[in-house]
């Protein structure tokens, strides 16, 4: 499995609004992609979030990404989005990895 990695801080009063920006995300994605995202928000710091996405391959999410970025809605999804980034924490943090499996 491919797994894509990004960590960012959202302003919690804006909690909902992101929330709903990716429920309407996740919905393009799997116009495209099999995925499984999950969203965790830090315990200690409730503005910083972390989204964590599994693809099948590298291969597969190369393919669909492309497809996924062309569509207008996606694009202003993320204006939206970065609407709701913790002012002087703008900073999105993006990391690739590969899961293994313990046998």
């Amino acid at each position: 499995m491919f797994v894509k990695v990004y960590q960012y801080h959202i302003q919690p009063e804006k909690e909902d609004a992101y929330l709903k920006i990716q429920e309407k995300a996740s919905e393009i994605y799997s116009r495209y992609v099999d995925a499984e995202t999950f969203y965790l928000q830090s315990i200690g710091d409730n503005s910083k979030w972390m989204e964590i996405t599994r693809y099948k391959s590298e291969v597969e999410y190369q393919r669909s990404i492309n497809l996924i970025n062309e569509e207008e809605e996606i694009q202003e999804l993320f204006k939206e989005f970065q609407g709701l980034l913790f002012s002087g924490k703008e900073e999105i943090t993006e990391e690739d990895f590969i899961e293994k499996k313990v046998k």
